[in-house]
């Protein structure tokens, strides 16, 4: 499974969409979108997502419910 797929999974979870995620990280839906779609993400960028839809990021996401992405 490729990060943005992974990133796109925990939106679903989260019932939260590309939009409200670039909000909460200070930049433009166009830009997330673009970076989904060259599936380039940075660490830091990846850490940065985890805290802004409150999860644990350790290389990978897991939800409240113990569920690992």
């Amino acid at each position: 499974m490729s990060m943005t797929e992974k990133i796109r999974f925990l939106l679903i979870k989260k019932k939260m969409t590309i939009t409200q995620l670039a909000e909460i990280l200070g930049t433009s839906q166009s830009n997330i979108s673009k970076k989904m779609k060259r599936d380039n993400f940075s660490e830091k960028e990846l850490i940065e997502i985890a805290e802004a839809v409150d999860v644990k990021y350790e290389g990978f996401f897991f939800l409240e419910d113990g569920t690992k992405i």
